[in-house]
């Protein structure tokens, strides 16, 4: 199989395509793919001023969104009114210390899976193409807690709380497609794997994380392309995309597995009803079945 770069996109002229965190790294990058290929891309970033910053050729447009803030993502979803092509959820934190949402979450499982999780479904009326979801493979040492989601009690780990957060990202994929699938929606559910990439997100880890940066971390441009592959790539629904090389850390994009967690189906459901009860958001099957 060939490699797949950016110049296998393809014309997405007249298509909306949605990216959180779009303001640095792996978004940047995914955003500037795809207003290249064509695309109106709507950067929907937590601080409008530093996307304003960056440069980006095409048709853009910026939209305040704070995924740790639940009023934030229902004001953004409804101001939402036309069709979406793609979702992409890129936006994501990690942090040192135990920090919290305004809601109250522990701030990696609410920034990076509850809020998400709150937005896809508040927009899914509109999205009309796929949702990918950017996880890792450090999903394959996560455990989820359902006694103690928001580490009321657990010690705060760093690394544990992002793996947690990436192992719920796949879960809620799967079980997201699922639910398309029974509601008749063609809409897709992907997950993406950008490898080891240098972006803000390492900029935590100390002298050692920096300096594995250094000798082995691949660019943002080479860390979106396992994203894009998932948005526009022949693929079925609930692929995990991911980079080909040194354990799938660097290279050009391709289907790679997944934990035996991540495969779980009951497990998926559990953590749906989990979201669901914390978020207050539901999944739109209504709307979903009357539109297909």
């Amino acid at each position: 199989m060939a490699d797949f770069t950016t110049a296998d996109l393809p014309d997405l002229t007249g298509r909306t395509a949605i990216v959180t965190g779009a303001n640095s790294g792996i978004g940047l990058a995914t955003a500037r793919a795809l207003a290249g290929a064509g695309a109106r891309v709507v950067l929907a970033v937590r601080n409008p001023d530093k996307a304003r910053a960056v440069k980006i050729a095409g048709t853009t447009e910026i939209r305040p969104l704070d995924l740790a803030r639940l009023a934030s993502i229902r004001e953004f979803a409804a101001a939402w009114h036309e069709p979406v092509d793609l979702l992409i959820n890129n936006a994501a934190v990690s942090v040192p210390g135990l920090d919290r949402t305004a809601d109250g979450f522990e701030l990696q499982f609410g920034t990076n899976h509850l809020g998400p999780f709150a937005l896809t479904n508040l927009l899914l009326p509109h999205v009309t193409g796929r949702v990918v979801t950017v996880s890792s493979q450090a999903e394959r040492a996560g455990r989820l807690n359902f006694d103690d989601p928001n580490q009321e009690r657990e010690p705060y780990r760093q690394t544990r709380a992002y793996n947690r957060s990436k192992l719920a990202n796949l879960l809620f994929t799967a079980e997201l497609q699922r639910r398309l699938t029974a509601a008749g929606s063609p809409v897709l559910a992907q997950a993406a794997h950008p490898g080891f990439v240098a972006t803000e997100i390492y900029s935590q880890f100390g002298r050692f994380g920096r300096l594995l940066v250094r000798l082995l971390a691949q660019g943002p441009d080479q860390g979106a392309l396992p994203v894009l592959y998932a948005a526009v790539a022949d693929l079925p629904g609930d692929s995990f995309t991911g980079p080909r090389h040194l354990a799938h850390m660097r290279g050009a994009p391709q289907l790679i597995n997944r934990s035996a967690a991540a495969r779980d189906p009951q497990l998926a459901a559990r953590l749906w009803d989990l979201s669901t009860q914390l978020t207050g958001v539901t999944f739109p099957a209504a709307q979903l079945t009357a539109r297909s």
